[in-house]
C-alpha cells in the first residue's frame, strides 16, 4: 500500500531490528501498485548487510500482522534494487550508503616536481577536464575520478570486505586547485564506503593481520577513512603519471611478459 507522503506512519513507532542495528525512518518510493522501502539502519562496526536483511523481513511481517492497512500487502522481494546495492546510483550518491568520507591535503610545489615530476597547475587542469569535464560527458554517476575502484578492491579485498560492493565504495568526487604559490589542495569525496570489522571475511587470518596493521582494535570508521586517503594517494600517482607522460612508459618498462 503506498501513502501519500511516501513514508511509512511515524505513529506505528519502530520495529526492533536487530540486537546492533538502531533503525532510523524509512523512506519509501512508489511506482504504480509498487511500493519500495529503503530501510536505513546503524550497524555498529559490522557492515551489516546480513543482520539488515534479517531485520527487513521482520520488518515486514511486523507490518503485516500488526497494522490493518498493511495486511493485503505480499512482499515479492527482500531486496527491490531501491538500496541500491552493489551499483553506482544517483540514490546513494546524494543519500549515502555507508560512511560519507571526505579527505584533503596540500602537496607542496616542491615536491610535486621533485617526486611527482609534476606541476600544481597541470595536475589542477588534468583533474577538471578528465575527472568532471570528461566524466560528465561520460554520464558517469559517482565517477569524478581517475581509478578510485583499483584502490578500494585492493583494500577490501586485503582486509576482509565484501569487494562486488566495490561498485558502489567507489564513487568518488575529486577536486584539486593551485594554491599557495604552486602547491597543489587536492580533496577526495566519498560518500558510500561501505565497510566493516566484524562478520564475514574479516574474521579470516590474513584480513585480520591487515586490519590490525591499521590498529589493534581497528574500528570501522577508521577503515572508512583510511579507504578514502588510499584513494587520494592513487590518484595523485596516476594523475601525476599522466600529466607527466610516464604512464605508458612505466607499463612498457614494467611489463612482466617483457
Amino acid at each position: 500500500m503506498a501513502r501519500k507522503h511516501g513514508e511509512l506512519p511515524q505513529t506505528h513507532g519502530r520495529v526492533r531490528l536487530y540486537k546492533s542495528v538502531r533503525q532510523t525512518p524509512v523512506p519509501c518510493a512508489q511506482a504504480g501498485n509498487l511500493v519500495f522501502l529503503r530501510v536505513v539502519a546503524h550497524t555498529g562496526e559490522a557492515m551489516g548487510m546480513n543482520m539488515i536483511s534479517k531485520g527487513c523481513e521482520k520488518l515486514v511481517e511486523y507490518l503485516k500482522t500488526e497494522i490493518n492497512e498493511f495486511q493485503e500487502m505480499r512482499m515479492l522481494s527482500l531486496s527491490g534494487n531501491f538500496c541500491v546495492d552493489k551499483k553506482p546510483s544517483a540514490q546513494n550518491w546524494i543519500n549515502n550508503r555507508g560512511y560519507n568520507v571526505t579527505c584533503d591535503v596540500i602537496i607542496p610545489a616542491e615536491v610535486l616536481t621533485s617526486v611527482l615530476k609534476t606541476s600544481a597547475p597541470l595536475m589542477a587542469e588534468l583533474n577538471h577536464d578528465k575527472n568532471l569535464v570528461g566524466s560528465s560527458l561520460a554520464g558517469c554517476i559517482g565517477g569524478n575520478n581517475a581509478h578510485s575502484v583499483n584502490i578500494v578492491s585492493g583494500v577490501y579485498v586485503a582486509t576482509g570486505q565484501d569487494v562486488a560492493q566495490a561498485g558502489t565504495s567507489s564513487m568518488a568526487l575529486v577536486t584539486m586547485e593551485t594554491v599557495d604559490k604552486d602547491s597543489l589542495y587536492v580533496s577526495v569525496t566519498m560518500p558510500c564506503i561501505e565497510v566493516g570489522v566484524v562478520g564475514g571475511g574479516t574474521n579470516l587470518p590474513q584480513q585480520r593481520n591487515a586490519l590490525e596493521i591499521i590498529a589493534p582494535d581497528v574500528k570501522a570508521e577508521l577503515l572508512a577513512q583510511v579507504v578514502c586517503g588510499a584513494v587520494l594517494a592513487g590518484e595523485l600517482s596516476l594523475l601525476a603519471a599522466m600529466t607527466s607522460g610516464d604512464l605508458v612508459k612505466s607499463h612498457i618498462s614494467l611489463n612482466r611478459k617483457k
